[in-house]
């Protein structure tokens, strides 16, 4: 079948219509139905997918989440049938606040590494997941590092990692200064150690240029010529 006879097929599977089905772009090769649907039918339409009488798409291929900010978090799905060797991408979107859907493991088992991943990662919840502990992060981890409101701030907690400045000596005077990245606050205003580190070191002055104002005098030449022989 064609991505759009794919899409065409899975949405005339659910009733309703508040389905609708796109074709992702990628040429004929890597083209992929898309088949956007609400929340509440998130369930249903993987069963439409997975069901022989649908699309019969026996294999779950991953799942995974995008963080759209004021838009909420759009959860997709990409499933494909290894007897017709065609795909479809199932895809909802869960509000900001909240954000839960049913989990799909009864319907393909190897989604719940998906799932918890996705439950780290950006806060989403499962419904009916019976093990969403940490998969990736340490268990005592706070946030969701991959919304596009978590600072990472672990560059400027941790000492400076890179190598020392060119002429330093091997037990020299200690190692660059790491920059702040634009948008990151300062781990002694924000975070665990607010309050608790010593204020930063000013940042050395840039070294001014040749012949600029207060920099060192150039030495005039010895009267006289140029203080070669006679």
């Amino acid at each position: 079948m064609t991505p759009e006879e794919v899409g065409t097929r899975l949405v005339s599977q659910l009733s309703g219509d508040d389905a609708e089905a796109s074709v992702s772009a990628g040429g004929d090769a890597f083209a992929r139905a898309t088949v956007d649907v609400p929340p509440a039918r998130w369930w249903a339409a993987i069963q439409a997918a997975r069901s022989p009488a649908g699309l019969g798409c026996d294999f779950f291929d991953w799942l995974s989440a995008v963080d759209e900010l004021d838009g909420g978090f759009a959860v997709v799905a990409h499933l494909w049938s290894t007897r017709r060797r065609d795909g479809v991408l199932v895809r909802t979107r869960v509000p900001r606040e909240a954000p839960e859907l049913e989990s799909i493991v009864g319907l393909y088992p190897g989604a719940a590494w998906h799932e918890r991943e996705t439950f780290e990662m950006f806060g989403i919840g499962f419904t009916g997941h019976a093990d969403l502990r940490p998969l990736l992060l340490p268990p005592e981890f706070e946030g969701h590092p991959l919304r596009k409101d978590f600072v990472l701030a672990s560059r400027v907690a941790k000492p400076w990692p890179g190598a020392k400045e060119p002429g330093e000596a091997a037990a020299g005077t200690g190692k660059r200064a790491p920059m702040r990245p634009p948008g990151v606050p300062d781990p002694n205003e924000w975070g665990p150690r607010a309050g608790q580190l010593p204020p930063a070191r000013a940042e050395r002055p840039p070294r001014p240029a040749r012949g600029a104002t207060g920099s060192m005098p150039v030495p005039e030449p010895p009267a006289g010529g140029d203080g070669g022989g006679e």
